[in-house]
């Protein structure tokens, strides 16, 4: 029992951990310099805490965070939504950016810069991901068992001889808004891993997955998911935690780091590399983050697949693996810098909308909630979190004059009060329903 939970622990933890849980990690830490503390605190909240709820959650209803959705808000709500997470963290923004990171830190110092290498590299990358993602009654086998565990080895590696290493450095200032807000940031930061919208994709998968072992009882099933949250949670804190020490400890140049067209995170691991292992450390890096972001890359590939494939079965399973590893190896060529700009947006509407769903399923397991009330929420996330974007992206006054009125605005969590008070109206308001579980065993 223990066993089966561990096996399905490591492989989704293996699709989890990919491009952002490298890069951002050792970034935070170096600047948040001596605010590390309440910074990591929060990045691990959103980062860890937040998908891994979600993916419990969602595993508990045999139909996934679409059941749940259709039944607390509606059938079109859920399908709209939930196709923007997934494409979010599949093609459009996630799967891309694992290819291009893995090129940025790990390949371009062997091959050196230009649009030839990236092209070449990456037409190999999704070559490969697409053979693997086309069969996912075999993922456990590979991913779980095989190469999650070589490149969870390669990254304790670097991190603790990084640590080893560098023990004397002086901590400057906080940089930018860790001096202000080190927490929220930190908070902000763990949204740019996007596990959480991941968790909704890779529910599925867990379930899947438990499907070909055999349970003798519905007990086992659920401490099996149990089992496999808790090694998720174990095995990225540590990571997490050892990456951004790595980054607080390292020593950056101020012309390094007023540069905004370098990556800090990636600065950190290359150097580090190089640091400690001389010119294999090159190679070393390279295994490294290539390793670590396919995993992720196949896993997402597989769950995008499988999602559109149940919605929209007008092509085959195998078609849409194919579809989104063109269009992401498309993407991937615009460099990972430009993904990462891109993407933010987005994400900073769907993580308030994603968070409030798993907020209201958690309750509605405890206690009746109106529909009209849950609905209310979903829209509140929805709305502060687009206000958010228009001041944040647009400079619109009138936004900014909105959201800058709620509490924890400067936390980047606005839109949480709004979300409250509406949970709070679906404790009194009629068409309540009760939380159901779905799970067969």
């Amino acid at each position: 029992m223990t066993k089966k939970g561990l096996q399905i622990g490591l492989l989704l933890f293996g699709m989890f951990f990919g491009a952002g849980n490298l890069i951002f990690p050792p970034s935070l830490g170096f600047q948040s310099a001596t605010m590390f503390g309440p910074a990591i605190l929060g990045f691990l909240l959103s980062g860890i805490g937040m998908p891994v709820i979600a993916l419990i959650i969602g595993t508990f209803n045999s139909g996934g965070f679409r059941a749940e959705m259709s039944r607390k808000l509606s059938p079109f709500f859920s399908l709209l939504i939930l196709s923007l997470i997934y494409l979010s963290i599949g093609p459009l923004m996630a799967i891309p950016r694992t290819a291009a990171t893995s090129f940025s830190i790990g390949v371009l110092p062997i091959t050196g810069d230009g649009t030839l290498p990236l092209a070449i590299f990456t037409s190999l990358y999704f070559a490969f991901g697409w053979w693997l993602a086309i069969t996912p009654s075999k993922l456990l086998a590979r991913l779980g068992k095989v190469l999650t565990p070589i490149f969870v080895l390669l990254i304790v590696v670097l991190t603790i001889a990084g640590l080893c290493t560098y023990t004397n450095t002086t901590l400057p200032a906080p940089l930018g808004k860790y001096a202000e807000a080190s927490f929220g940031t930190g908070f902000i930061e763990g949204y740019n891993t996007m596990d959480t919208l991941a968790s909704f994709a890779f529910c599925i998968i867990a379930l899947n997955e438990m499907r070909r072992l055999s349970f003798r009882s519905a007990r086992e099933h659920y401490f099996c998911i149990w089992m496999a949250g808790l090694a998720v949670t174990l095995l990225m804190g540590a990571l997490y935690l050892g990456l951004a020490l790595l980054g607080n400890h390292f020593p950056i140049a101020p012309e390094i780091y007023s540069n905004a067209h370098i990556n800090l995170g990636a600065y950190v691991l290359s150097e580090t590399s190089l640091h400690l292992f001389g010119p294999a450390g090159m190679y070393f890096l390279a295994v490294m983050i290539t390793l670590t972001c396919f995993t992720t890359t196949v896993g997402l590939i597989a769950a995008v697949a499988e999602f559109f494939y149940g919605e929209f079965p007008f092509m085959s399973y195998k078609k849409y693996v194919t579809a989104i590893s063109l269009v992401s190896f498309l993407l991937a060529n615009l460099g990972l810098n430009e993904i990462i700009k891109v993407s933010l947006p987005l994400l900073l509407f769907l993580y308030p909308i994603a968070i409030t769903i798993v907020l209201m399923t958690i309750l509605n397991k405890f206690v009746k909630l109106s529909r009209t009330g849950m609905r209310l929420a979903a829209f509140a996330a929805a709305l502060v979190s687009l206000l958010d974007i228009l001041r944040q992206f647009a400079g619109f006054s009138f936004a900014a004059s909105i959201t800058g009125s709620l509490p924890l605005h400067e936390s980047g969590l606005a839109w949480l009060l709004p979300v409250i008070i509406c949970l709070a109206l679906s404790l009194l308001l009629p068409d309540k329903i009760s939380g159901e579980n779905t799970l067969n065993a």
